[in-house]
């Protein structure tokens, strides 16, 4: 699932690097749970939480109906 996930991100980052954004792969829990980085312009984007719910939760769950949600963590 790991590199389904990562070739999904790799299409989505390039939508988000048009507006200076990027996206990364943070890990996949037991539980199908993706966690995701967003870099870039999205990093401090107010609407960083609509782009992860409303774009690449629903692109990957549509793709791969095993995932069980994704979430975003903040820049370490």
């Amino acid at each position: 699932m790991r590199e389904q996930v990562e070739e999904l991100l790799a299409k989505i980052a390039t939508v988000l690097k048009a507006d200076g954004g990027d996206i990364e792969l943070v890990s996949i829990d037991d539980d199908n749970v993706v966690k995701v980085r967003l870099k870039g312009a999205c990093a401090g984007c107010p609407f960083s939480q609509m782009t992860i719910k409303n774009f690449v939760e629903k692109e990957l769950k549509k793709n791969i109906p095993e995932i069980a949600r994704v979430e975003a963590v903040p820049l370490a």
